[in-house]
């Protein structure tokens, strides 16, 4: 089930999303980006609609896919 950024609590989407850059592990090349930097990051792709949230049912997980 996709869950519409829009209704989290800013401090909860703010805490998933950081959960979610600390452990998806992409190289960002020569400069590293600080984790303030990757948080808008995800931010912008989920205000631009290139990523979404993701709650599964089954495993009661909740996750941030980038939609290519």
């Amino acid at each position: 089930m996709i869950i519409p950024w829009q209704t989290l609590d800013p401090q909860i989407l703010n805490n998933l999303i950081e959960s979610f850059v600390l452990r998806e592990g992409t190289d960002y090349g020569v400069q590293e980006k600080t984790l303030a930097d990757k948080v808008n990051d995800v931010k912008l792709h989920l205000i631009n609609g290139t990523a979404a949230i993701f709650w599964s049912e089954l495993h009661e997980t909740i996750d941030i896919k980038i939609i290519k």
